[in-house]
């Protein structure tokens, strides 16, 4: 399985290229920058790894939810680049890949991933390890933090810019603390590649004009 991942739903640009297994990645926070880094990091990948494009299997990019504008430019990147290629695309949610990196880090198996959203409000979503890989536990959602609620699992472990901003209306809002906290951090395109070859095993692709974005919301947050 030979893969392209592009993320550009947060502050941080990066792109992995999964060659059976094995990881070339690119990374760099660079707010406002995505649209300049994206296509130079991702031909810089294929030559480092010594693949044409036409040999990829597909193009996976982090569909959302996060910034518009990011998410704009990374399905946009993915659709050209795929057709370009004769590719599919796999969108893959920035959540879920924001919870893989968690799991990565910590060893949690239950993570709940949430991105300030703006205008008070967190994007947000609860996964839970399945088979090495961290699956929705119920729907993603866009809420005040105060109103995040879910059935199952609590949370050994939180992580994105939502718990960075609204720490405390989080903790209450669940009731507990997690044990496990990286307000921190950032989606990966590492992480997203690894969601990204089992959702295409799993027969998710999609033709490369059916790469859209996921905003959650129609109200523009950047």
């Amino acid at each position: 399985m030979k893969l392209l991942a592009l993320e550009t739903a947060t502050e941080a640009c990066s792109v992995a290229l999964w060659l059976d297994g094995e990881l070339l990645v690119r990374h760099e926070v660079a707010p406002r920058r995505h649209a300049a880094l994206l296509l130079p990091m991702a031909q810089e990948l294929l030559a480092e790894g010594e693949i044409p494009l036409a040999a990829l299997d597909a193009v996976a990019f982090g569909r959302g939810p996060g910034g518009f504008t990011g998410l704009r430019i990374a399905a946009g990147a993915a659709q050209g680049i795929a057709i370009a290629g004769a590719l599919p695309v796999v969108p893959v949610s920035t959540l879920a890949a924001l919870a893989q990196g968690c799991h990565r880090r910590t060893g949690a198996a239950t993570v709940l991933a949430a991105l300030d959203a703006r205008m008070g409000e967190v994007y947000w979503g609860l996964f839970r390890l399945q088979e090495g890989l961290m699956a929705a536990v119920g729907p993603e959602s866009v809420s005040p933090p105060e109103e995040v609620t879910f059935p199952g699992p609590e949370a050994e472990a939180g992580c994105g810019s939502g718990w960075a901003r609204y720490r405390e209306e989080l903790a209450g809002a669940l009731q507990s603390l997690p044990a496990l906290l990286e307000p921190e951090a950032l989606p990966h395109a590492a992480d997203l590649a690894r969601l990204a070859v089992a959702a295409f095993a799993a027969g998710t692709a999609l033709p490369p004009e059916r790469a859209q974005p996921c905003y959650l919301r129609d109200r523009v947050t950047g």
